[in-house]
């Protein structure tokens, strides 16, 4: 028998969801999915959140994780706010190149209204002018 069953990881993945509420997982399935892509991570280079994790294998110390609650799946709203919140930080990266927004507008003296205006404008050329360009 393998320990933690998968009874067991559903249990400790699904704990704090309340009676009514759809559970994070239903299926062995979520369960392999999660913990195998835990282990491409780990063999990819990631730390292991376990300790004595060096002489084993990736997927055995992924499993721990879980079990230990040191790792969690997302609910499928909790992976969209993360993604927007990623593009988010992406969008304001590339604004300010490489810098916060505070750092940004501390060093230029301009609020973000100020770069997002400037930037449309710059946008809309009119096609001709664009067109003309490609010729020369």
């Amino acid at each position: 028998m393998i320990h933690p069953s998968y009874v067991d990881l559903m249990k400790v993945v699904n704990e704090g969801v309340e009676e009514g509420e759809e559970p994070v997982i239903s299926s062995r399935y979520s369960i392999v999915m999660a913990t195998a892509r835990r282990a491409r991570q780990l063999v990819a280079g990631d730390d292991p959140l376990t300790e004595d994790a060096e002489n084993r294998k990736a997927l055995s110390v992924a499993v721990e994780e879980l079990n230990e609650g040191k790792i969690r799946i997302l609910t499928d709203e909790e992976k969209a706010e993360m993604d927007a919140r990623r593009e988010e930080e992406a969008r304001n990266a590339k604004n300010h190149g490489g810098r916060t927004q505070e750092e940004a507008g501390a060093e230029d003296g301009t609020s973000d209204a100020d770069e997002t205006a400037e930037a449309e404008g710059s946008a809309e050329a009119p096609a001709d002018a664009q067109e003309d360009e490609e010729d020369a």
